[in-house]
């Protein structure tokens, strides 16, 4: 009575093991951007709950930038200038943050990661 063996060669353990650490590499660089970007979104929200009548669009942007510092979000990746108020046609506004962030991966090959978020605002915006 011949048994047959079943599994996987060593071959074939080797290609998988490299497909795994390819996309472990991957995930190493990408996963600090989105946990970063989680910050983001708290910061906003905490921004946004507190309420803003009769704050200018430059006390919300120092306001939100001092919670990112809390929320370990780097200075250099988000720029005042990506911290904008949108109004809609209802009057009522929302804090919206929108970066791009490029990642290098290896060799001339880098991730661009878009971040676009929006929030509603309480109360008034003052010009």
């Amino acid at each position: 009575m011949k048994s047959k063996q079943s599994g996987v060669t060593l071959i074939g353990f080797l290609i998988i093991m490299a497909i795994v650490a390819f996309l472990g590499y991957m995930a190493m660089k990408l996963v600090p951007s989105y946990s970063e970007y989680m910050g983001v979104v708290k910061a906003m929200n905490q921004v946004a709950s507190e309420g803003t009548n009769g704050k200018t669009l430059d006390d919300i942007r120092r306001g939100l930038m001092f919670k990112m510092g809390f929320q370990y979000v780097d200075d250099a990746t988000i720029k005042p200038a990506d911290i904008t108020i949108k109004r809609d046609a209802g009057g009522a506004s929302q804090l919206q943050v929108s970066y791009d962030k490029e990642i290098p991966f290896m060799y001339n090959i880098d991730f661009l990661l878009h971040f676009n978020k929006s929030v509603p605002l309480q109360g008034n915006v003052s010009q």
